[in-house]
Formats: C-alpha cells, structure tokens, sequence
C-alpha cells in the first residue's frame, strides 16, 4: 500500500474550534468494546466527525460469555461517559468475594468488588450508544485496514489475530509468546456468588477453573489444565460437547447438576502478545491487536477499553493526528506494560499450579491472592483479618514442627518466625544481602566495616551477609575488596564476628569467592565492572573470554589452576571457622569464576569440564564438597548462583534447578538465588521482586531451602514472600544501606517484642513500640475510612443476584 503518512498531512486538527476545517473521518475495523468505545467518546467530543465501524461478524455474535470488571474500572467508566455506564451498572452482577476452592477447603477473601455481564450485552449496550451518537456501523463485512488511505485515522482493533498487524509484524515489532497451558472458555447455568478459583488433582494431573457470574443463570467456567495433563486426559480428541462433559464431571462437586455450556469452545493456548510500536502512519493498534493480557487477571476488555480511553484524551490534547497517536504510545505504554507484566507472573503460577498443591489449602488461597504482587500480606491483613490470621497460624504450625516452642494462638507475622539450618538458628527470617563495599586496604578489612556490620547486626536481622570476600590477591574483583588469606585479614575479621556475636542476636554468614574474569577492576563507583587503568593482575576464567572487548582475556584454567584455587578456598574456609563466623556461602553468581563454569555463556570448554551441565557443575562442585569437608559439621553452608543468565542460551530453568539439587545432594543448606550479571548481553526483566520467582521455583522443585533477593524493601513484601512460600528467608541489600534498623522497625511495627537489642539502645526500642501501636492502628483506621465501599457492599438495586 505505500506509506501511509501522507494520508494525515494534509489534516488542520483535531480541535473542534475554528471555521473551514473539513469534519474528522475515522475508520474502525473491529465492533469489538475498544472500537465502540473510542467511537462514542470521540463522536462525543467532536460530533462532526465521521465514524465508520465495520465488523465481520453479525451485530448480535458474540464468541465467549461474560467480561469482568473492578470496581475501580467501572469508576473510570462513569466519568467518560455516564451514559452507557447508566446502562452497564443495571446489566451487572456484582460480588465482593473471591472464593478459593482446594483440598475440600473454601477460603473466601472479600473486598474486592468485581462486577460481571455477558459479553453480548455489553457489546449491544455500546453498539446502541454508538448508534445514537451517529456512529455508523457496518456488519458482515470483513474491511481491510490498508483500505482506508483517505481517511484522517484508522483504529486497527480487529483483535488477537489482527490481520493488518501480522502484514506488518516487521514494522510493529511484534512478538507472539504462546503459553504452554490449555484452556477453553465454557460457561454454566450454576449461579455463584464470587469470583471463583476451582483446583481440582485427578488421575490425569491438575485442572484449575476461573469461574463467575454474570447475569442471572449464568456463569463464565475458564478451564485450564497444563499440556502433560491435557494430553494424559485425551481432551485433544475430544469434540465441544464431549469435553464439556469431561469438566462437568471434573467439577460435579461445585457444579452439581447444571450444565456446562459451550459456544466455540475450543482448545487453545493463551498468546501473550507485545508490539515494540503501536503506530504506522494514521493507523493505530487498539485493545487485543495490540496487547494481549492473561484471563486470569480479568484485564482484556478492561485494557480494550481504557486503550479507547487513553487514545480518546490523546486525540483532544493534540491538534495533528501524528502528535496525537505519538501521545497515546508514549502516555500509555508504560501501563499496559505493568498490566502484561502482571499477568505474566499471575499465569506463570497457573502454569506451575502442580509446585503448590501439597501447600497447607490456606498457604495455597494465599499464593494464589498474592500471586501478582498488587495483593500483599498487610492488604489482606486490612480487609480479610481472619484469613491472614489463619495463614499466620499455618505457618507458626510449620514452624512448631520444626522444633520451635512459638504462640499459635497469636503467632509472629512470618517475618519474625524462627528458622533452622543445621544447629545455627535464625531468629527472624530478614537477612542483611552481601553487598560490595570496596572499602578494604589490602584486603584487610578495618573500622568502616566494623561500624558497617556492626550497626545492621544491632538494627536486628535474623542473618547478615559479608560482602565477596576474596581467597586470594589475584582473585579480587576491584583492590578494595576484601580478602581472608591472610593472618592480618583473619584477625580483622574475627575482630568484626566477636563485636556482632557480643552486641546483637544475628547469626553472622561469611561469603567467600574468587572474582574470575570480572577481577582488576575499578570499585563500583568509579565504572562498575571496568577494567583498571594499571596496577592491574592476570585473571582466569573457564574459558578465555573476556568480559567486556577491553577488558583483560582471562586465561583458561587448568587442572593445576584449580587444584590452586581449591585449596585458597579450603584456607579461608579454615580461617572462617577460626575467625568465629555461623555459617558460610560459596559465590557461584554473577559470572565470578564459579560462576563462568556454570553458564554456557561463559564455558565453552571440551573438556570434562564443559558441555552438559553435569559437567559443567564439576568444579563448582568440588570446591564446595572441599570447603564443606573443612567446615564444622554443626555449621550451615549456603550457595549464591545466578538462576538465569537473562540471555539467549544462557542457563535454563531447569538448569538452575538441576544445579540447586546438585548442591543440595552435595550438603548445601540454603540456595541463595540470584540472577543474571554474567554477561554483558543480559537483559534483566526489572520490578518489584524480580528475582523472587527463581527462588520460588527451586524451593519447591529442587526441595532446598531458598533465599531470595532482588528489589525487596518492605516488611510487607517480606512477609508476602514467606506466607506465599516463595522463599525461606528473605535478603535486602539498598534498604540496609539506608536504614541500619530496619529489622528493628518492623518488629515494632508487627508487635514482635522479643526481637534482640543491646540494653544500651533498650530505651529507643521501648518507644519505638509504644509509638507503633498508635501508629498502626491509625494508619489501619485511615485506610479503612478511606477505601471506598465496593458496588457490592453498597448493594445496589441493579447488583442483586439470585441465588
């Protein structure tokens, strides 16, 4: 068709102010919720314009049964157009509830306020809004978005399997990630009064339904189950109806005898679609053709519609259709990424559904509410106190048979339950993460690390973490680092161990590792990772690869090379334990030596060493079975590895589970679980809690205790984790910088007195928990006056269902 930019040059604006300005023409391929929306407030707006939807199916199709909403979205729908939210409101059933159904438990959360109607009256509510704004709209006509070179603009919203975006993938930048689970939407004739989660173990494996009411006798029913079970189940040779009786007997229990409906209800996997652009020329991606968002956060016509709305103010801010499309990128990107990303961590535990089933049923209801991250412990604690309380109590019961003598009838947050790993015990499940301070002269650490340690180890977390300190001169990142492979190194040491053990109640952990590739390096402030200008040293790697192209080439090592750096290991592991220190960890990340072994980015040896990852384990492994020979047997051992390279043929998932069960085969205690660092071509996917979900999947496949680490820095995150059973303890790096006491401030603020201080600081401790019960308690008072009522707790004549 040529470049469509010419088609808007000639275009004077938006605006409807001014004389002599020909009327807008917009184009809409696609009756969907975001077409029909866009057109009504557009037409709204500037009612001179000329809109033209056309659609390929009938005005009364419909494929699917009913679309969700929150509250919150039905508020942004009142303020754009009140008309038809008039009309939505009086089609909707509203519940408050989200009901949790496993292991022959129900546990119900409310708060919510989700409200539900049939996709067919929604789509007839806007088409006759539409309609009496003028809107023409044109049925059983299947238009092509390259048609419409005379038109001002065209709405590309003809949905997931967009014609005109895949002819223009190339440009768009589109990438279709297709998700291994089965689903299929079906519907019911049973009423249910919550949004409603069914997980159901059969002969064949797991199945999951996502179910709700939306309008009188009718519920939606998305049943999903993972491939393996999907095809051990046969369900792939199974019509429309044959497989709505195999899940009408899956879950006869909730079902009962109402039927399962179908209306092309097929067998798919979900594509969770991204465009890098949204834009070429005058037209415009919209709703599914753009974005695509996991059912199991209830967002795509939610995101269809407040696409429409984003493009809609975009349009009235700019006078030029090009500066109006380039607003709606730009203002609209960065939220419909929060969303995909949402839904990306809410169907990643759909998919893994199989790691949590042998989870105590209200561990499991509570992974499955915080599964995203926008629910979190304390939000819970607000509005479902009870639920929160008997997750508490779960967990507290976990930790009596541990061992542990703790209150079940008013337990300790999570947070602040006792852990156990090997003899040493931790008081409290916060850990203070190894963090570089490049502060040592010769390695020796001196009065800037005292303070340092000393501070945090007093400000109250159950564990601290040293910085990487280095077996050997040559095995130094920058020359600040520390070092243990000397007398003046282990006496400086053992000096900071004894202020730690005689002034707080932390258990104190030793991380020990050897730079590799990434050593004779500037410290972090002054060019992280860049090679020193002089004064530098040879380095080795596993392979002769270097960091960056300036960087020094490491020398591969050899037998004699590793004989060496295992017993530097093997010594300071020596000094460790004479030095006084509770535990020990072996650096295997972030493309360190051991770590250079460990990822195929970095080892490309033949050798015995090299290629599977069997092999490829081999000396990481023999420097931890020498140390842990050499270490107290009554004294735990960690392990930090990098779970992913975040790279294209870097370490896979199963290789970091693969490598966390070899560790723990080999005696390890706890995985310390981090990502990425190893390679310059990383790509890390940041947010909040980014690295947790490595950590989570080795906990519960690899069977190991596990730390996790990365963009933590709350309590409330803190204890979300644990409760979730994501984790067994929980690092935090940056927030330790800034607030030595931390740990301490939390317990005040959760109630947990028997929390450690010096009786030199007894004083500050006793006010800071009388202040936080006030504190809390307002805080609470003022987020519950403050969070509006849902449509269902207003019970409005529209919202009532019957039973």
């Amino acid at each position: 068709m040529g470049d469509v930019t010419s088609a808007v040059a000639g275009f004077s604006g938006l605006r409807p102010e001014g004389a002599g300005r020909k009327p807008l023409r917009i184009a809409v391929v696609g009756a969907g919720p975001a077409g029909l929306y866009l057109s009504i407030l557009v037409k709204k707006r500037f009612p001179e314009a000329a809109i033209t939807i056309y659609e390929r199916n009938r005005a009364d199709d419909t494929f699917g049964f009913g679309v969700v909403f929150s509250d919150a979205t039905l508020d942004i729908f009142e303020r754009y157009d009140p008309e038809s939210y008039a009309r939505i409101t009086q089609e909707f059933a509203y519940w408050d509830d989200i009901a949790i159904h496993v292991k022959g438990e129900v546990h119900r959360i409310g708060g919510n306020g989700f409200c539900g109607c049939a996709r067919a009256t929604l789509l007839t509510i806007l088409q006759e809004r539409a309609r009496s704004l003028g809107v023409e709209m044109v049925f059983q006509t299947e238009a092509d978005a390259e048609d419409f070179d005379d038109h001002d603009l065209v709405i590309v919203a003809d949905g997931i399997n967009s014609a005109y975006r895949q002819r223009h993938s190339e440009h768009f930048g589109t990438s279709v990630d297709l998700r291994p689970n089965r689903f299929v939407w079906m519907g019911s004739t049973k009423p249910l009064d919550a949004f409603t989660f069914l997980f159901r173990e059969t002969e064949w494996g797991p199945f999951i339904a996502h179910a709700y009411q939306y309008e009188r006798g009718r519920s939606t029913w998305v049943f999903e189950t993972d491939p393996d079970t999907f095809e051990r189940a046969g369900l792939g040779q199974l019509d429309e109806a044959g497989s709505a009786a195999f899940m009408k007997r899956v879950f006869a229990d909730v079902l009962g005898g109402h039927e399962v409906l179908t209306n092309r209800s097929i067998w798919r996997q979900f594509p969770m679609i991204r465009n890098a652009r949204w834009v070429r020329g005058n037209r415009v991606l919209l709703g599914d053709a753009k974005a695509t968002a996991h059912f199991s956060i209830g967002s795509g016509t939610k995101l269809a519609m407040e696409d429409a709305i984003a493009l809609y103010e975009a349009l009235v801010a700019e006078a030029e259709v090009p500066a109006a499309l380039a607003r709606f990128e730009k203002g609209r990107r960065e939220e419909v990424e929060k969303i995909q990303h949402a839904a990306d961590v809410s169907l990643v535990w759909f998919e893994h559904v199989a790691r949590y089933l042998d989870f105590e049923p209200v561990q499991f209801a509570f992974g499955a509410m915080t599964r995203a991250k926008a629910i979190t412990y304390d939000n819970l604690r607000l509005r479902a106190p009870d639920f929160v309380a008997q997750m508490d109590r779960a967990f507290a019961e976990g930790v009596r048979r541990q061992g542990f003598d703790v209150f079940l009838d008013k337990p300790a947050a999570p947070m602040f339950q006792p852990l156990r790993l090997r003899e040493m015990v931790v008081p409290n499940r916060v850990a203070m993460s190894p963090m570089c301070l490049y502060s040592a002269q010769d390695g020796v650490p001196n009065d800037f690390h005292l303070v340092h340690y000393g501070a945090r180890a007093i400000g109250g977390p159950g564990l601290m973490f040293t910085e990487m300190t280095c077996v050997s001169r040559d095995g130094r990142i920058t020359p600040g680092c520390a070092g243990l492979w000397n007398d003046e190194q282990e006496a400086a040491w053992t000096r900071i161990v004894d202020f730690v053990h005689a002034n707080s109640g932390t258990q104190f952990c030793l991380q020990l590792g050897h730079a590799g590739r990434k050593g004779a390096t500037k410290p972090m402030w002054e060019g992280i990772d860049r090679p020193l200008e002089s004064g530098g040293w040879e380095v080795m790697s596993a392979s002769p690869l270097p960091y960056f192209p300036d960087s020094a080439v490491p020398r591969e090592m050899n037998r004699a090379d590793m004989d060496t750096v295992v017993t530097d290991f093997v010594l300071a592991t020596e000094r460790a334990a004479r030095a006084g220190f509770d535990m020990l960890e072996l650096h295997c990340a972030h493309g360190y030596l051991l770590a250079s072994f460990l990822s195929p980015l970095t080892n490309h040896r033949r050798d015995a060493y090299g290629g599977s990852i069997e092999n490829r384990l081999r000396f990481p492994l023999e420097v931890f079975s020498a140390m842990r020979a050499a270490w107290p047997a009554h004294k735990p051992m960690s392990v930090r590895v990098s779970a992913t390279d975040w790279a294209e043929g870097g370490l896979s998932p199963e290789d970091s589970v693969a490598i966390a069960s070899a560790f723990r085969e080999a005696g390890v205690d706890l995985v310390d679980v981090s990502t990425g660092q190893t390679a310059t071509v990383s790509r890390p996917l940041y947010g909040r809690m980014f690295q947790t979900p490595f950590a989570e999947r080795i906990r519960n496949e690899a069977g190991t205790a596990t730390m996790c680490v990365g963009n933590i820095t709350t309590p409330d995150q803190i204890n979300t984790i644990l409760a979730a059973g994501r984790a067994d303890i929980v690092a935090l790096g940056r927030p330790h910088l800034s607030d030595p006491g931390f740990t301490l401030r939390a317990a005040a603020w959760y109630g947990a007195d028997g929390i450690h201080c010096p009786p030199q600081y007894a004083p500050g401790k006793d006010q800071i928990f009388r202040n936080s019960v006030r504190d809390r308690a307002d805080l609470e008072d003022l987020k519950a006056r403050g969070r509006p009522k849902t449509r269902a707790e207003l019970r409005l004549p529209a919202a009532t269902v019957a039973p």
